[in-house]
This record gives structure tokens, sequence and C-alpha cells, in this order.
């Protein structure tokens, strides 16, 4: 994303955004934490051309190419051309997200005794779906080159700390993150701030749960997806047609933009998800949320 110059309010991970509506900067004070404003969205699509598309990928030689890769594909694109869902709050205060961070939960085996890490990937906005495939598989064979990650190191400091001086450390990096102040390099490697975080319920073989967002932190989204499944369907002429799904929910931040803003965010990810090789080259224009600023006070002023 392009380099603004940093104001005052600002913060490392974002800018402040300052020219919202009033209800948008009044309802953090009364929605105070991320739980009170949860929404629930539950939707799915048919998987045939997503299909035929991780095929291609795979014979060019992305053997580990597969749904997750489309998703998250689909994702960066959407933030691309509606960057208000890359927003984020803290310290009740609206602000733009100046990267693409999606944290994800992995095993290195899929064993109950296997240690779960966390890896946060960096996207750009004009990524295709190759340079995401690269990006994340890249990181993700980085968290289990050579011992602990960052992250995992970050948690074994942590947890050398004993009980009640934890909770007290915990309070003190929760005082710092209001007001902007919690280091770079922990905001890099924590879990808890980012875009979006991912799960894949598909790889255990059962539906998506509906994951909360954690109050701790700034993540606005929370995706996960389920196994893929079958469904009958009947043809407008009366015929019955069998058709593959990948059922997913999504639990958003009511506070970093409104109904509207998001149901044609939801719209242009299906779009994605439904024609994937539109994922194949860069987007003509990306759009910035300072941007959507300017041309709602251009509307106002006309």
């Amino acid at each position: 994303m392009g380099k603004r110059k940093r104001k005052w309010g600002d913060r490392s991970d974002g800018w402040r955004l300052r020219g919202l509506d009033p209800y948008d900067t009044v309802s953090p004070y009364i929605m105070v934490e991320r739980c009170d404003a949860q929404n629930f969205f539950n939707d799915k699509f048919e998987i045939s051309a997503a299909e035929a598309y991780i095929k291609q990928k795979k014979e060019k030689g992305m053997i580990n190419f597969g749904i997750m890769h489309v998703l998250l594909a689909a994702y960066v694109r959407t933030v691309s051309q509606r960057p208000y869902l890359n927003r984020f709050l803290s310290g009740q205060k609206v602000y733009a997200r100046n990267s693409i961070q999606v944290n994800m939960a992995v095993k290195h085996q899929l064993k109950p005794d296997e240690t779960n890490t966390v890896i946060k990937v960096f996207f750009e906005p004009t990524d295709t779906a190759d340079e995401v495939y690269e990006k994340f598989s890249k990181t993700y064979s980085e968290a289990f080159a050579g011992g602990e990650n960052d992250f995992d190191g970050t948690a074994r400091i942590l947890n050398y700390i004993p009980g009640l001086f934890k909770k007290f450390a915990v309070w003190f990096l929760k005082l710092l993150d209001y007001f902007g102040l919690l280091p770079k390099f922990l905001l890099n490697v924590s879990p808890f701030h980012g875009s979006m975080f991912i799960t894949s319920m598909g790889s255990l073989g059962i539906p998506p749960i509906y994951h909360h967002l954690y109050n701790f932190g700034n993540i606005p989204i929370f995706i996960a997806f389920g196994a893929k499944r079958l469904a009958c369907e009947l043809t407008p002429d009366g015929e019955v047609v069998r058709k593959k799904y990948v059922d997913y929910t999504v639990v958003t931040d009511e506070r970093i933009c409104d109904g509207f803003a998001y149901a044609q965010a939801f719209k242009s990810f299906r779009r994605y998800l439904a024609n994937p090789s539109l994922l194949d080259v860069p987007p003509e224009e990306v759009v910035e949320d300072g941007d959507i600023d300017k041309k709602k006070k251009k509307k106002k002023a006309a």
C-alpha cells in the first residue's frame, strides 16, 4: 500500500480515519468491546470453477494449491477494491490498516498432541493468486523450518512470567495498545493483530464454526471454512443435478463499516470465488480508504 505521512494520532500499523460520519465515531464508545459489535454471516460457494482452477495451478507446479489459497486471494483482491474491510478499532478510534495481514493457526501434523503455532502472512493489494500462494507457502515453511518461530518465542517468554504478574503484563500490553504504543515487533508477531484471521475446518472434515473476535488486539474479521460437501438440486427444467459446495462463516466487527459496505464487499468476494481466473492478473486500480472519504466530501459539497 502507498506510504503516507504519519500524523499525530496515527499508529505504526494504520492511520486514523478523520472524515467519518458522526455515527461511526460515536458507536465505538457505545459498543466498547469487539464482542459487543460481532455480526455473524454464513454463505457457501459452488466449487466447480475453483476445482478446475486449482487443477491448473497444480499442473504448473503449485502442488499444495487449494481452496485455502483461492479464499485468501479472493479476500486480498476484495480488500484492494473495498479497503474498509481492512479497518480496525483501537482506543475507540477507527483506523485504516497500512498493510494486509492474515493470521492462521497451523499444525505441522494433524495430531491431537501436536502444538498449534500461528503464522502471519503479509500481502499487498496488488497480489495475484500466484503471489498469494508463494507468500503463504514461504511463511508456512519458515514456521517449521528450524525450531520455534517468532510467535512461539514470544509466547514462551510470556509463559515464564508468574501468574499474577502475567495478568499485569497483559493489562499493560492492552494499555500500550490502546494508545498505539505497542512496539511494532510485537504487532508483527501477535496473533491478535491483523486484517483477518482464517481457519480451515475442511482439513478436520467438519462444517465451519462461528469463531469469536478477540477483545485483545484489533482483528475485525474471522473467517472459517468447512469441508467440501455434495448437494442435490433441481434445475428449472426439473432435472436433479449434483453440485459440490464449500460453506464458510464470517464474524465481523460492525464498527469498521456499515451493513451496506459489508454487503458490497461480500458480493465482490463471491464474484472472485466464482471466477478465480480474475485473480491471475493484478487489479487495474487499488482503492485506498482515504479516497473513499474524499469521494464522500465531494458528494456533500455537490
